[in-house]
């Protein structure tokens, strides 16, 4: 299940309420979806949608996105470090970056304005089971643990909505990913928290 950490204030939210209710206050929506008894998660990506295919029907239709697919990273994956390079800087997407994680864990950092006015930047570390959409035009990065590991279904309304826009002034240098477990660590690194 996903663990929200606000560096700032070393605050760590956990429970899927909590979880759910702070990520709506910045657009961002979370659901568990089923993982035992459907299929394996390391099965063939067509067998994977197939399983699917209603959840991912009632996204496409809410979301007005045309396909979905399903991505596979691991530590042996070619070219790994210049794909992961692409997304672990501050960007943004024209479409809202939607995953379904089966395997593996990673953590979403998102720039947003809070409702004080001021900007915030926390991170959401996702493992199997969690569903995240992150809406067009956050400011965000990606990391993945340490582990180097994910598996996900993917949507898109139009595949170059993926391209990443990157923030000149991104904070992302000043955050390490936070990969947390069971053991819950600082993720900053100094600067700008």
């Amino acid at each position: 299940m996903a663990i929200v950490t606000v560096p700032a204030t070393a605050r760590r939210i956990t429970g899927l309420d909590d979880v759910k209710t702070f990520l709506a206050g910045f657009g961002i929506d979370h659901e568990i979806w089923p993982l035992e008894d459907r299929v394996d998660p390391a099965a063939p990506a067509e067998a994977i949608l197939a399983a699917y295919a209603p959840e991912i029907e009632v996204l496409k239709h809410k979301g007005g996105f045309v396909t979905a697919d399903v991505i596979d990273v691991r530590p042996e994956t070619p070219n790994l470090d210049t794909m992961l390079a692409k997304f672990s800087k501050e960007h943004t997407h024209s479409e809202d970056e939607v995953r379904f994680i089966l395997q593996g864990r990673g953590v979403f950092h998102v720039h947003a304005p809070a409702a004080d006015g001021t900007d915030t930047v926390f991170a959401i570390e996702v493992g199997a089971g969690d569903l995240i959409s992150v809406p067009v035009d956050t400011r965000h990065w990606f990391d993945l643990c340490d582990d180097r590991r994910i598996r996900a279904i993917r949507l898109f309304q139009d595949m170059s909505g993926w391209t990443p826009h990157y923030v000149e002034e991104g904070v992302h240098g000043a955050y390490e990913p936070l990969c947390l477990g069971p053991a819950w660590v600082s993720g900053s690194r100094g600067g700008a928290t």
